[in-house]
């Protein structure tokens, strides 16, 4: 079973962020595993949401917590599978009035560095 969680998780990670580049933080090999076989191998595969509403509830949290690398991670994620960027534009004003303004200009900056409006 963890072998099918490993080869669903990794499939996911490639869906989001395209092919492994080495240049992601270094995990020891537990927390490694569960991000690849738990987060992405098990949460990701759920089918209660589609994966854009997967990706979109996960950027939310990460700007209504103010996780700025994560965004960037998450945002161009989001933009890979079809998210569309008037979308995370919509959650971040929304989210402005709940998360704060400094957290919702982040948000913005992240967003406009990963995706320019032009684009």
């Amino acid at each position: 079973m963890s072998d099918d969680k490993r080869q669903k998780g990794m499939e996911m990670i490639s869906k989001l962020f395209g092919p492994p580049s080495g240049g992601g933080v270094a995990q020891p090999q537990p927390l490694s595993r569960y991000t690849v076989e738990h987060l992405f191998g098990d949460v990701w595969q759920q089918d209660d949401l589609t994966l854009q509403e997967r990706s979109l509830a996960t950027c939310t949290m990460l700007f209504a917590l103010n996780r700025p690398e994560e965004m960037q991670i998450h945002f161009t994620g989001a933009k890979n599978i079809g998210v569309k960027r008037e979308k995370l534009v919509g959650v971040i004003a929304h989210g402005a009035h709940y998360a704060g303004w400094p957290n919702a200009m982040a948000a913005l900056r992240v967003l406009n560095k990963v995706w320019p409006e032009e684009e």
